[in-house]
């Protein structure tokens, strides 16, 4: 016999429109059979009641947009962040504030490894943080001579490696002649690898290849831990290669009765060619089950603007940069968006500067021209640099954007004062602008690059501050309503799941965010440090404390 279970709770915060607040919500066989009053659902017939939540607050599970189950997997590694940072346990690792304390700590490491000439693997680096100081091959044989060092930078798109990794990997010399591998003044490579072109001549020697894009199980694992940390029921994995064993091993470590979030990862446009990525893209979605959703296709077409490989308009970067990389030819991402327009695919793709973004659309108009299609949700992640020009284009075209909020605390300042000067950065993240203009929109946090956490996230998009206490950009502040928005339906729209996920209301999935605290009653100042006792994914109950 189906049981219905009726859970009270102090207040539910629905994002239903038509039914914005319930007392109670009923879930029967993992689906949502309906909110409101206890009176209004005992009319589905016999129920049993679960006061569990009875003080809690309950919103729809948060979905985050924009993530990489490799945040798991990295803390296999050392973290070398600027910011402290807890791992999946709930320890918090100090931040490291010089390229001294980077050091010292992968000296420990290295220690700790004893002989030998394993590699150090490492991750979260941020240079920018420590001025125009170069974190070169030097510095990392401080560490070690004997064994490969590799340390991923925050935004992914750099890596820093010392002499022995460049040596067993065949770069340490002179005549090299590629735009993401800088030489010093005797003609070697400074030991800064840039865009993944580049990475990826070092990254196997280092531990850092592309396998590790693709998470490992003991990895996902650690993800799904986080999410439950911070009331994530949906986390796209917006970036992986999806090779046939990490394919397996997510389809069966999801598809656990204990794992509790559902994971869509997009696969990436690297080492294939664009017929090759739709068409194992297509083959992918017919593998997909409830809480592996397979066959979306993600792009990149720049780099990282704190990185200075974006690529931006005119007049470029405001401390005289040279301008960023391509990450994909024009030929090669026209091929991409008509293909899949053909096969019906969603797409999403990387864009963090304005120059990046008007390509992307140019390019996109061309596809929809030539192949229309409505309802295609194509969406541009990061899309930091945007104006208000783009933003209508992209309303025109259809496009969905999910905007990286977080980018406003931890690297304001340095867009303010280094990267794009201080106008632009005012527009950075342009989330009010969004709505002005009527475009779908999401925020994320773009994990491992910036901690998972939603409520983060929207306490970055509503107060805009920087470390320095900035507000960069108060015109592009937003209320909370509009931030709890973006990190639930918002982001279920743009992942084609808003009619499954995303609000608490009759016939979408049973995923519940559990608070401590109601977000919509704690000063605007405080919404980051809302208190979350786990999630309800799927009817399933997961308790942060235990998980």
């Amino acid at each position: 016999m189906t049981t219905t279970t009726i859970y009270p709770a102090r207040r539910i915060l629905t994002m239903n429109p038509a039914n914005p607040e319930a007392t109670h919500v009923a879930v029967r066989d993992g689906y949502i059979l309906g909110a409101g009053s206890l009176e209004e659902l005992a009319g589905w017939g016999e129920y049993e009641l679960d006061d569990r939540f009875a003080d809690k607050v309950l919103m729809p599970g948060l979905v985050e947009g924009h993530s990489h189950a490799t945040e798991g997997s990295f803390w296999r590694y050392v973290y070398c962040g600027y910011f402290d940072r807890t791992d999946p346990s709930g320890k918090t690792w100090p931040g490291l504030r010089s390229v001294d304390e980077v050091v010292a700590r992968l000296q420990e490491a290295n220690a700790e490894l004893g002989e030998g000439d394993d590699p150090i693997s490492a991750w979260g680096l941020d240079p920018i943080y420590f001025g125009d100081v170069l974190v070169s091959r030097g510095d990392l044989d401080r560490v070690s001579t004997i064994r490969p060092i590799g340390i991923r930078q925050a935004s992914g798109h750099i890596m820093s490696v010392n002499t022995k990794a460049l040596e067993v990997s065949g770069l340490l010399r002179t005549g090299i002649n590629h735009p993401g591998i800088p030489l010093d003044g005797e003609g070697l490579p400074t030991g800064e690898l840039k865009g993944p072109d580049a990475m990826e001549l070092v990254a196997e020697h280092v531990g850092l290849d592309r396998k590790v894009m693709s998470a490992d199980e003991w990895g996902l694992r650690q993800f799904g831990r986080l999410c439950v940390r911070q009331g994530v029921t949906t986390a796209a994995d917006l970036a992986n290669p999806l090779p046939d064993d990490a394919v397996d091993m997510m389809l069966r470590v999801t598809g656990e009765p204990d794992y509790p979030a559902r994971i869509i990862p997009l696969r990436r446009f690297q080492g294939v060619t664009p017929r090759e990525l739709i068409d194992r893209s297509r083959e992918l979605r017919e593998m997909s089950t409830d809480m592996l959703r397979l066959g979306r296709v993600k792009i990149h077409a720049d780099g990282s603007i704190q990185g200075f490989t974006a690529r931006l308009r005119w007049p470029g970067y405001y401390n005289g940069a040279p301008n960023g990389l391509w990450y994909a030819t024009p030929e090669q991402l026209q091929e991409i968006y008509e293909l899949a327009l053909e096969h019906d695919l969603l797409v999403h793709t990387h864009t963090n500067g304005d120059e990046a973004t008007e390509l992307m659309l140019d390019t996109f108009e061309r596809a929809l021209h030539k192949i229309p299609r409505a309802d295609h949700r194509f969406t541009l992640q990061h899309c930091q640099l945007a104006d208000a020009a783009q933003f209508r284009r992209m309303k025109s075209l259809g496009t969905c954007v999910n905007l990286f909020s977080n980018h406003i605390f931890y690297w304001g300042d340095q867009h303010y004062e280094k990267t794009v000067g201080p106008e632009r950065a005012q527009r950075m993240n342009a989330c009010a602008t969004a709505i002005r203009e009527g475009v779908p929109f999401a925020i994320h946090s773009d994990a491992p690059v910036t901690p998972l956490g939603p409520f983060f996230t929207a306490w970055c998009a509503v107060n805009r501050e920087t470390p320095k206490g900035r507000v960069l950009g108060e015109a592009e502040r937003i209320s909370v309503a509009d931030a709890l928005r973006a990190i639930t339906i918002g982001a279920a729209y743009t992942l084609k799941l808003d009619h499954e996920i995303g609000s608490i209301e009759t016939g979408k999935r049973a995923d519940f965010s559990i608070l401590e605290d109601d977000p919509t009653e704690v000063d605007a100042a405080d919404l980051k440090d809302i208190r979350i006792w786990g999630v309800v994914q799927g009817g399933r109950i997961f308790a942060a404390e235990e998980i």
